[in-house]
């Protein structure tokens, strides 16, 4: 099974920018796609010729914000939105596909603004977050994806010293949100079996920071501990265009 995550930033935005024919190439079994930025009727709109898909969407609240989608090949048993959190139930960060043997999880997690002025709420979701997989994984094991705003260790991004408690995305509370992940026996698949390759999936629009590759690892693949042996690889596809992040991809036998 081949899946990919990608945070389109705009799923209307990145419509004229090649996004069907990089899907094309892709052709993932599974899309779960962050920060859509649309409401329900417009996603399903904008991904309607994907007809080979079945397709599940949890748009925010805040129209043109946050919003997250799901394109799948092959039929869930079901497909359930957000946490059960009231606070972090309106801004459409999650969605649980369930299949026999696995859940899915599509995430974009919030970002702690531009001041840090959301860190606390932020330390809140992932705490909040964390038991909800943990919930789920009780049950079968869980593959989480999605943009995790945070850069996990000083190889996940260009500049970690500059950026070190200054900036959203590499704080200490970020880093231990992430570090709480791991500990509770979730894997970062792609730095398992890359353990010294440098490689970003986010760059700043700003001061050409794509076309010098001063980026950012915050898009993720986490999978339960008894899924490890059966991923086949993980893939940055840093050559794809047409968002600030670009997408990953997830090569598991299932």
């Amino acid at each position: 099974m081949k899946i990919v995550s990608w945070n389109v930033n705009g799923i209307r935005a990145i419509l004229g920018k090649g996004f069907k024919e990089a899907v094309e190439h892709m052709a993932p079994d599974i899309l779960c796609l962050q920060e859509t930025k649309a409401q329900d009727n417009e996603v399903l709109k904008a991904l309607g010729d994907f007809e080979e898909y079945t397709l599940k969407f949890n748009s925010a609240s805040k129209k043109g914000y946050s919003g997250s989608a799901l394109l799948l090949k092959s039929v869930p048993l079901g497909v359930a939105n957000d946490i059960g959190v009231e606070e972090h139930d309106d801004e459409g960060r999650v969605q649980c596909a369930e299949y026999e043997d696995f859940y899915l999880v599509n995430v974009y997690v919030p970002n702690s603004g531009q001041k840090l002025d959301r860190l606390d709420y932020r330390k809140q979701w992932d705490e909040d977050f964390l038991k909800y997989l943990k919930t789920l994984e009780a049950k079968k094991p869980v593959i989480v994806c999605g943009d995790f705003n945070v850069a996990h260790q000083p190889i996940d991004l260009k500049n970690d010293k500059a950026n070190y408690n200054k900036t959203a995305g590499y704080t200490q509370i970020e880093i231990d949100g992430m570090d709480a992940f791991i500990a509770s026996g979730f894997v970062d698949a792609f730095r398992t079996l890359h353990p010294d390759e440098v490689a970003y999936t986010y760059w700043s629009y700003r001061f050409k920071a794509r076309e010098r590759n001063v980026g950012w690892r915050i898009d993720y693949f986490l999978v339960s501990e008894v899924l490890v042996d059966r991923v086949k690889s993980v893939t940055i596809l840093s050559d794809v265009f047409g968002s600030d992040h670009c997408p990953v991809q997830l090569e598991i036998e299932l």
